[in-house]
């Protein structure tokens, strides 16, 4: 029998208590896979999947479409909408299959192979300016915030000059709090993406807009034209300033806070890709919800009937702490056997740049661990400041010593 609809309850998802799981959205998963909720800003209530088995329906069932959210006034987190009208993040097939395989290009196994060595030499140049400067150094500064936002700007070819404009504008837009400004730093990274894939189209390169201009697109269809690689490249330098940037302080947090499970890695470092895959599961590096979906037709979600219209969220953070799944799920288990985790999305919308990340952090991680055995936080772990006015979980800063 389907269930009646619950009471919609209100959700700021504003926690930001160190790496502490959301109290609020662990009581929601823990009453039942889909809630009734409404967010700080948009126009309605939205449906909140919170199981593993729902988030992956909805995320891989034609029926929700992201598309349809287009225009509206969905409800969502920040005051602004984060993403274009035209991101391959708010697109269905077949338009998100052909602006997803033009990105992919840049993504695949083997390209991200031969990134390594460049993404090895760029930790390992930060980590010598960190020694020579000698403690304390503050992580947050030194490495979690240059390496992703350099390998990104470096994979588009970003004059060096324009990068740390660049860096602010991101950060505008992933803010929580109400800000005039957040359309005209869309229009204007926008803007300044426009120009360079005219300069690229002009005279092509080896980086990432070269290539997505070049890539093969499914048969029967147009090749993407010069502002859609535009919002592309946007969707790029929002995702390297994201899941990357929060994790390698995140994880550096919770290994300097956690001296078993950091000695076990730093006694075999092989260890740490599989590593890495707990972490990420178990680290809520961000707060609340992303992007919604809208149910094209009545569709039934783990027992509740979702209508058509309703705007569907997924949490991608209570699906990777979900008891079906993860046994004990609420505890870090290093040697916990291998299964798929949600941290990059699921279905049609998982982060292209995945592989990337995952490198930047193996990268990240390994360097810290055999460049700085002794390192150690340099102020208690509570009086860390944590993020309090973006969607993403992660400290201001990171004081360490050595």
């Amino acid at each position: 029998m389907l269930s009646q609809d619950p009471p919609v309850l209100a959700c700021p998802f504003d926690f930001s208590d160190a790496l502490d799981f959301d109290p609020a959205l662990a009581e929601l998963a823990s009453n039942g896979p889909v809630s009734r909720i409404r967010l700080p800003y948009g126009e309605t209530g939205a449906w909140l999947v919170t199981s593993f088995a729902g988030v992956r329906q909805v995320t891989c069932d034609a029926r929700f479409s992201r598309a349809a959210i287009v225009g509206r006034d969905y409800p969502r987190m920040t005051p602004e909408p984060i993403v274009s009208p035209e991101s391959v993040n708010v697109a269905d097939p077949p338009q998100a299959t052909r602006l997803r395989q033009a990105a992919a290009v840049a993504f695949t196994r083997d390209r991200v192979a031969a990134m390594r060595p460049a993404v090895d030499r760029a930790v390992a140049d930060l980590l010598t300016d960190m020694a020579a400067s000698g403690p304390p150094a503050d992580l947050v500064t030194r490495l979690a915030v240059p390496l992703p936002h350099l390998t990104i700007c470096e994979l588009l070819a970003v004059p060096e000059a324009d990068r740390d404009e660049l860096r602010d504008h991101t950060m505008r837009l992933l803010s929580t709090a109400p800000d005039a400004r957040q359309g005209a730093t869309k229009a204007q990274l926008r803007s300044y993406f426009a120009e360079l894939v005219l300069l690229r189209r002009r005279a092509p390169g080896p980086d990432l807009l070269s290539a997505m201009i070049a890539a093969a697109v499914p048969d029967g269809q147009e090749p993407l034209s010069d502002d859609e690689l535009a919002v592309l490249a946007v969707t790029l330098i929002l995702s390297g300033n994201d899941t990357a940037t929060c994790q390698i302080s995140n994880i550096a947090y919770l290994l300097l806070t956690r001296q078993e499970e950091r000695a076990a890695l730093a006694r075999e470092p092989a260890r740490v890709p599989a590593a890495l895959e707990e972490l990420l599961r178990y680290i809520p590096f961000r707060k609340g919800v992303g992007i919604p979906r809208v149910a094209l037709e009545d569709t039934e979600v783990e027992g509740t009937l979702i209508r058509a219209g309703d705007y569907v969220h997924v949490s991608y953070l209570a699906a990777n702490r979900d008891p079906a799944v993860f046994p004990d799920p609420h505890a870090l288990d290093l040697d916990r056997p291998t299964h798929p985790h949600m941290t990059f999305g699921w279905g049609g919308h998982h982060c292209v740049a995945a592989p990337l990340a995952r490198a930047e952090l193996d990268a990240a991680i390994t360097g810290l661990l055999t460049r700085f055995p002794g390192l150690r936080l340099a102020i208690a772990p509570e009086d860390v400041r944590w993020d309090t006015e973006t969607i993403r979980r992660f400290p201001l800063t990171l004081p360490v010593t050595w």
